[in-house]
């Protein structure tokens, strides 16, 4: 038997590698060490792929041999979907395909045909070889197929935020699908094109407008197969059907009017060409034509790709059916326009919110409120005001109190000041005049105060000077740089966010008092630095005017916070505020409303037959709320273009979306945003201190090194006595 031991040891050990190899197939773990779990799926993303109802099919265009740091973010890719594997159901898959873009075979062509029909065009990249910069084309982008529907991921040319990425598009086509099941009447896609103009298109340079109509139809019909037959395409023809140029203006349809060109040969006319999509009694504008005008070429027309149009449409799509979650946005009293000042509505200050827009499109629904038009619809969890400038009669506080009592969410960017007159933007101060809108009442009433000044900080983003004025730095001090240490990481979301700009912010406190009289719990979440000062009417913030003050007046100003619990009602105990009389139209000024008999009547209505001036209203009022939150700061340019980034990765972008996300009971999404925050600045440290780490790592780690060896020498000395002393004595 003893012959056999070997043998039978051989095939134990291959017996019980291949049930770990077996083990291992089946139990799958990972171990994350860094700081924000960066290479670990989130929860949310587990639960979305393991949910999946109909099945998911990643499919993957990436070219291969890519130079870094392209290659990594492949390998981060396979990674990714590899761990999304891992926690779905049977319904999930991916595939990677190969798309050379330099070498040409069969495989490669027919995978590039594919990634070109899904509208995944080649990017280009810098490659530096041989000492040598060079681009070239790369595949480097995805697409999701859920059902019948599409989405895409264009280009991942890094992997900051891909999961957040495709995580919010996983769930954006379980809500599509949902949505598109959901809706009974059909959307419309209304093309409005005159057949005037296929005689002006040489003349402009569109010699194929003529087809348009025939092309949108084609692609409308390609869409419409993938969006569960919900499409009807309609061409309308304003030169043969009487459309009013108010109706067309309304609609946001361009008209252009010509005279009579190329020596009478094209008459003198009109035409509209446009796109609207419409469901219900909403609808949203595509422009189908765009002018701009180039020096001493003159004016230029042009119109956008048909892959182009088709997104649009498809965007479109998805705001008029709600797919997401609805984000309510004070549309009235002085508010910043969403849509800018194209939409009608002048912005204030020529500051454009465009970019919160596109970042809160990605997973909500956004929709303007406007308290004149009645009650705070209950269809959104969160109420943004941005800036208001015109005062809130009491009936319009009511109904935002009222809002707050059902459980819902307060999201408050207030200006403490508006600019009345100068330059707007970084570089000049106007004259600031002090904003009081009644908002202030309710929020004192819920703890929070707004000082009336303007908080300057040492520590404050620094502006280039053009070197026709000197050159080197300009101390903008109205702008504030939040440090990590001033950031309060109580809440989860707060976690990832290590730096902050801030932009003419006002300094706020917290009744402690009255908030534990009422029992809610407050919270500050960031501040300015201790080199800070506060700036009182008159407010001028001409950078060069501003010199800081000694220490003794410098403090740090807290400048954002959060409040939550069940709130008490402002109006608890008091009548129910009568809503302000509408003001009169211009047309109805001086004319009584006219009677059947032809005579002026008097527009007042007529008093009851009974006199109910004695009856009581009871219920009406909610004066003790569900639990709800209010987060209020003290500026709405955090909101706007002069701060966000387009790509929505900048700490500021990250932190006003984890903070509605907060606000919408949804911080599981925002700890998903924010755990791939690479934001990392290093703590700020004395001159001295500098100092002394920099001569040590020149001087004293070698002197370490030195210590060491001799400490060595010295132990191996020692021991070579020790052993001939042991001898000797033998």
């Amino acid at each position: 038997m003893k012959t056999f031991h070997p043998y039978l040891r051989f095939v134990s050990y291959l017996v019980l590698v291949i049930l770990v190899n077996a083990a291992g197939i089946t139990l799958f773990a990972r171990f994350d060490l860094t700081a924000n779990r960066m290479y670990s799926l989130s929860e949310v993303s587990k639960s979305v792929v393991h949910t999946l109802s109909e099945p998911l099919t990643i499919q993957v265009f990436f070219s291969k041999n890519l130079p870094a740091p392209h290659n990594n973010t492949e390998r981060y890719l396979h990674d990714l979907l590899e761990a999304y594997g891992a926690y779905a159901n049977d319904r999930f898959s991916y595939a990677f395909h190969d798309v050379d873009a330099k070498q040409a075979s069969a495989e490669s062509e027919k995978n590039q045909k594919l990634a070109e029909s899904y509208g995944i065009t080649p990017v280009q990249i810098q490659v530096v070889e041989n000492d040598e910069i060079s681009f070239q084309k790369a595949y480097m982008g995805l697409v999701l197929i859920h059902g019948d529907l599409v989405e895409r991921i264009p280009a991942i040319t890094n992997t900051d935020g891909l999961e957040y990425r495709l995580t919010t598009a996983i769930q954006k086509l379980n809500n599509k699908i949902s949505a598109l099941l959901r809706i009974t009447d059909p959307i419309q896609v209304k093309l409005y094109y005159s057949t005037s103009m296929d005689s002006l298109a040489p003349y402009i340079g569109l010699k194929d407008l003529s087809s348009l109509p025939s092309e949108i139809k084609r692609m409308v019909d390609r869409l419409n197969a993938r969006m569960y037959n919900k499409l009807v395409f309609t061409h309308i023809d304003p030169s043969k059907t009487e459309i009013p140029e108010t109706e067309l203006s309304d609609l946001h349809i361009m008209t252009l009017k010509w005279p009579a060109l190329d020596n009478g040969k094209l008459p003198e006319g009109h035409g509209s060409v446009g796109l609207v999509v419409e469901h219900g009694k909403k609808s949203l504008a595509i422009p189908l034509l765009q002018v701009f005008k180039v020096p001493i070429i003159g004016t230029q027309y042009q119109m956008p790709e048909m892959q182009q149009i088709e997104n649009q449409i498809n965007a479109q799509v998805e705001s008029l059916i709600n797919i997401n979650e609805t984000l309510g946005y004070l549309a009235d009293h002085g508010t910043p326009s969403l849509y800018g000042a194209s939409m009608g509505a002048p912005q204030r200050n020529s500051e454009s919110v465009d970019i919160f827009r596109n970042l809160a499109d990605e997973t909500y629904s956004l929709k303007e409120v406007r308290l004149k038009d009645g009650p705070i619809p209950d269809e959104f969890n969160t109420l943004i005001i941005a800036g208001p400038t015109e005062p809130f009669s009491d009936n319009d506080l009511y109904q935002i109190d009222q809002f707050l009592m059902k459980g819902k969410s307060l999201a408050i960017f207030a200006d403490a000041f508006k600019e009345i007159q100068g330059q707007q933007g970084m570089m000049q101060g106007g004259t600031h005049e002090q904003v009081n809108t009644g908002l202030e009442k309710l929020l004192e009433h819920y703890g929070m105060h707004i000082e009336p000044a303007i908080v300057l900080d040492e520590s404050c983003y620094k502006q280039q000077v053009p070197q026709q004025y000197g050159g080197g730095e300009r101390p903008l001090y109205f702008a504030p740089l939040i440090k990590n240490e001033n950031i309060v990481k109580d809440h989860a979301f707060m976690k990832p966010i290590r730096g902050l700009i801030a932009y003419r912010m006002s300094p706020l406190t917290m009744d402690e008092q009255k908030l534990k009289q009422m029992g809610l719990k407050g919270g500050y979440l960031f501040s300015s630095s201790d080199k800070s000062w506060e700036m009182k009417p008159p407010i001028r913030l001409n950078p060069m005017m501003i010199a800081p003050p000694g220490q003794a007046e410098r403090s740090r100003k807290w400048l954002a916070c959060l409040v939550e619990g069940d709130f008490p009602s402002y109006f608890a105990g008091k009548p129910v505020p009568e809503k302000p009389k509408p003001e009169a139209d211009a047309s109805d000024k001086g004319q009584g409303a006219k009677a059947q008999d032809g005579k002026t009547e008097n527009s007042k209505p007529a008093a009851p037959a009974v006199d109910l001036s004695g009856m009581k209203q009871e219920g009406a009022t909610i004066e003790k709320g569900k639990p709800g939150k209010i987060f209020l700061t003290t500026s709405s340019a955090l909101l706007t273009d002069v701060i966000l980034d387009e790509a929505g990765r900048s700490p500021n972008a990250i932190w006003l979306m984890n903070t509605i996300d907060y606000l919408n009971n949804r911080e599981a999404v925002a700890m998903m945003r924010g755990k791939e925050q690479r934001f990392n600045p290093l703590a700020d440290i004395s001159p001295t201190l500098k100092t002394v780490l920099k001569t040590f790592n020149i001087a004293g780690l070698p002197v370490l090194v030195i210590l060491a060896g001799l400490g060595v020498y010295a132990s191996r000395s020692a021991r070579k006595r020790s052993i001939q002393q042991r001898f000797q004595r033998g």
